[in-house]
């Protein structure tokens, strides 16, 4: 097993799947769907990029190191786990207890995530699970196995069939060119409507139980996905898209299955497998860890900070005026009236003292002046999150620019939150130090 931190560390690999490894991640990163986990920006740049970006390959020594994505790559019995760059400290050793704090913590991340709806199954986090990869199959397989047991999805399928009696209405077209033309008098083409298990989201459903099955070496998970399988054995095997699965919408009496479909897309999205000699031997779960934190940071004020009104970002507002260059902050947040621009920051602050610029990067704070010039706000919010070396909440003196078009002082202040569940065993106090410090925040930018 492997663990590599984005852009941290480097590790060697096996030199005799060197090459083989940088060919199989060059064919996912071909394969890949568009994901819902990027912008259009980000994909209309990566479109153009033919190798693979998850991995860099240091082919001196035969070395690895990781890119944004964190996750877990399954390669011919390897496992190369993908961790974010803030839990990295050189000095610590990383066993399976930090691994299953570490995957804590990105469940906790992904449970506030607007894209998802995750089961709320601590059991599956506090067990001794450690493979990232492993967790997701085991929530998504027992709360998928619970619901069916309890609920079967069915619906009314439009049915086209020969019958010997009129079903529905026939279909004279078909009748006259298939049954009258070769004097198959007696049979009737008919359409009706049916309520049918064997519908489009079951498909997907078992299609990507299938998918799980073959690559899962947990044993709970295999039993939980071989239910399934038995459920839906009357369902039709069909390849299915992320893109179909995300298309499936429910009336409010089955809203319980949109978890199950929002599951069923994180898979199909961010899991691609390779079919060598028709057995499923390679595997990979990848997610951007700045979309990550941006979305988190959004759901979480959303969620429990009942007093604040957070909008997403919207692509209304353009910096110029053909419109050509628009401009989206992560989040416009709206306390008693006033109106406070916000962007999250998926970087470490520098706070030694060594660096005057506390490590926020120049175009991020000419990506600011442009939002407060535009949005006619004098002060805008950067968010960061803490980091192993660095934990906890730190409010930084707040940079000042001079607009001398309009002779207006332009605030950029910055803080790290407490992104990181570190020493606290229950997930609540690791709820309440978060917010604490964006309340922290809110409370003194909505007294300016």
């Amino acid at each position: 097993m492997l663990n590599l931190f984005e852009y941290q560390n480097k590790e060697r690999f096996r030199e005799s799947e060197y090459e083989n490894l940088e060919f199989f991640l060059d064919e996912i990163w071909g394969k890949r769907e568009k994901s819902s986990y990027f912008n259009s920006i980000t994909e209309n740049e990566e479109e153009i990029i033919e190798s693979q970006r998850f991995l860099q390959f240091l082919r001196k020594h035969k070395e690895l190191k990781s890119n944004k994505y964190v996750g877990v790559i399954h390669y011919k019995g390897d496992v190369i786990n993908l961790l974010p760059k803030i839990f990295y400290d050189p000095k610590k050793n990383y066993d399976q207890e930090a691994l299953r704090h570490i995957n804590s913590n990105i469940f906790w991340w992904l449970s506030y995530c607007r894209k998802l709806r995750f089961p709320n199954y601590k059991t599956g986090l506090s067990g001794e699970k450690n493979d990232f990869f492993e967790i997701l199959i085991y929530l998504f397989s027992k709360y998928t196995k619970e619901l069916l047991n309890n609920a079967m999805y069915q619906r009314y399928v439009e049915i086209h069939r020969e019958e010997q009696f009129v079903k529905g209405r026939i279909d004279f077209t078909r009748y006259t060119n298939e049954n009258l033309s070769r004097a198959n008098f007696h049979k009737l083409s008919c359409i009706y409507d049916s309520f049918e298990m064997d519908n489009q989201f079951n498909r997907c459903i078992k299609y990507v139980a299938t998918l799980l099955f073959s690559v899962t070496k947990d044993r709970q998970s295999k039993n939980n996905l071989r239910e399934i399988l038995f459920v839906l054995d009357e369902v039709s095997d069909e390849t299915m898209s992320a893109s179909a699965c995300r298309n499936i919408q429910f009336n409010p009496m089955f809203k319980e299955f949109e978890t199950i479909r929002d599951y069923c897309v994180l898979f199909l999205e961010n899991c691609v497998s390779y079919n060598y000699k028709d057995a499923l031997q390679l595997f990979a779960f990848l997610i951007p860890m700045e979309y990550i934190f941006e979305d988190f940071i959004f759901g979480f004020i959303d969620k429990e900070l009942h007093e604040v009104t957070a909008k997403a970002q919207s692509g209304q507002i353009s910096l110029d005026q053909s419109k050509n260059f628009k401009l989206k902050p992560d989040l416009i947040l709206e306390v008693n009236g006033k109106r406070i621009i916000a962007d999250t920051k998926y970087k470490m602050l520098k706070l030694s003292g060594n660096d005057p610029k506390n490590g926020i990067s120049q175009n991020d704070l000419y990506q600011m002046v442009a939002y407060a010039i535009r949005l006619q706000c004098d002060h805008i919010i950067l968010l960061y999150p803490d980091h192993i070396l660095n934990p906890g909440y730190r409010a930084l003196e707040p940079i000042e620019v001079v607009d001398e078009f309009s002779n207006k002082t332009i605030k950029v202040f910055s803080y790290q939150v407490s992104f990181i569940g570190s020493s606290f065993k229950n997930q609540a106090d690791w709820k309440l130090k978060l917010e604490e410090d964006l309340n922290k925040v809110i409370s003194y930018n909505q007294s300016l």
